[in-house]
């Protein structure tokens, strides 16, 4: 198969079997790569941060989760006071 039949197929040709990536890519791979150093207060204070801010979360869901609870609870007994009006009539 010649390169032009391959690149009409989509299929990429492997020189000195490297990949496509390997052939373009001019990055050192044998280079060290740099260890991110972490400054433990200040991660500890953003985790306080979040922490906190997802506790405000969990307790106004769960607030509001009371209030459509209650909400749906009163709305369907008020459709059933409605269904008995109509249907207990003499």
């Amino acid at each position: 198969m010649t390169a032009a039949e391959a690149s009409r197929r989509g299929r990429v040709i492997s020189y000195n079997g490297s990949s496509w990536a390997d052939q373009w890519d001019t990055s050192d791979p044998a280079a060290p790569t740099k260890k991110k150093t972490s400054n433990g207060g200040a991660t500890a204070k953003y985790k306080q941060k979040v922490g906190d801010g997802l506790e405000k979360t969990k307790s106004v869901a769960s607030t509001g989760m009371k209030k459509v609870k209650q909400g749906t609870s009163s709305g369907i007994q008020w459709i059933k006071d409605k269904y008995r009006k109509t249907t207990h009539k003499s």
